[in-house]
């Protein structure tokens, strides 16, 4: 049944632009896909391994600014994305391999440290990232049903990504990392490896949403694409919607794209104040998130059902 509900769910996506002609409306859900991509890519590490990575920017801008400067070089596209996100992942690696040393918020502050290095870099470094005026060019597409069902197409593969990786190996020792580390250990779980290979798998996605929002928005900067706003706004993403889950990040990218539309067209900056409302509202009282929450009210009405 979940899997029959899945199917008509990604065909009634796929239908939208049939019968969606507002180019604002398939805008808002490029949005969506791109912000589902990038939840669902965190969940890998920050959900299901509990490393709360604060820096995914580093990966984002990775992958674009890979992505563009390759395809200045007048290298295809496949290239320059592939490029991208090897590129992302090696970076990856690197960090793993000093990062995961730590631990708590050591390990938060390492990585959003990480991310500020590679955006004062691509903010300096203008020969190669043309600084902070930012590089300006794109693929030559008219209209956004293509970026539609790029979009859709990366959204339902890194959500699939989500469910393999929970019911792997490699996820059931993601999850005995997060719930307790030294007891993994002591069970002969490879802790490092465990941790770079999912860091690896989150940044190789982060990586195609970074390459995804170059190619649709046609121009990158380093704020735009390494800021720290951009790893928060990750993050919140399973926060809202439910940390560990396949489905949060679907949810809380749902609720955040509407919410942030919604409010920049009457507020430029209310959308940010809301956010944090928002998320205060989700730790004080449903600390799993939407999701946790709605499954907790569903139990109790079954069990007040079956009294």
């Amino acid at each position: 049944m979940r899997f029959a509900a899945l199917a008509a769910l990604l065909l009634a996506a796929a239908l939208v632009p049939a019968f969606v002609a507002s180019a604002y409306a398939l805008h808002l859900f490029i949005l969506l896909f791109l912000t589902v991509v990038l939840g669902a890519s965190w969940n890998v590490i920050g959900g299901f391994g509990g490393q709360y990575s604060v820096g995914h920017a580093a990966y984002y801008g990775v992958g674009a600014y890979a992505t563009m400067i390759l395809l200045h070089r007048a290298l295809p596209v496949w290239v320059a994305v592939a490029a991208g996100v090897a590129f992302s992942v090696a970076v990856a690696l690197v960090i793993g391999s000093i990062c995961f040393r730590l631990r708590g918020p050591y390990f938060v502050l390492a990585s959003i440290a990480v991310a500020e290095i590679l955006r004062l870099t691509a903010l300096n470094w203008k020969a190669l990232t043309n600084g902070a005026e930012g590089i300006l060019g794109g693929l030559d597409i008219a209209g956004k049903v293509p970026y539609y069902y790029a979009g859709l197409s990366l959204a339902a593969l890194s959500v699939a990504s989500n469910w393999l990786v929970q019911r792997s190996k490699l996820g059931l020792y993601l999850m005995s990392i997060r719930e307790d580390q030294d007891a993994a250990h002591s069970l002969g779980i490879p802790i490092t490896r465990t941790k770079n290979l999912g860091l690896m798998i989150s940044a190789a996605f982060t990586a195609l949403a970074g390459a995804f929002y170059a190619l649709y928005t046609g121009f990158i900067d380093p704020a735009g694409v390494l800021g720290i706003d951009i790893s928060v706004q990750i993050v919140l993403v399973c926060i809202i919607g439910g940390i560990g889950t396949v489905a949060g990040p679907v949810l809380g990218a749902a609720l955040m794209v509407l919410l942030a539309e919604g409010l920049r067209a009457s507020l430029s900056q209310a959308h940010v104040l809301v956010y944090g409302v928002l998320v205060v509202v989700v730790i004080l009282f449903m600390p799993d998130g939407l999701l946790g929450f709605a499954r907790g009210q569903l139990a109790r009405r079954r069990a007040r059902a079956a009294a």
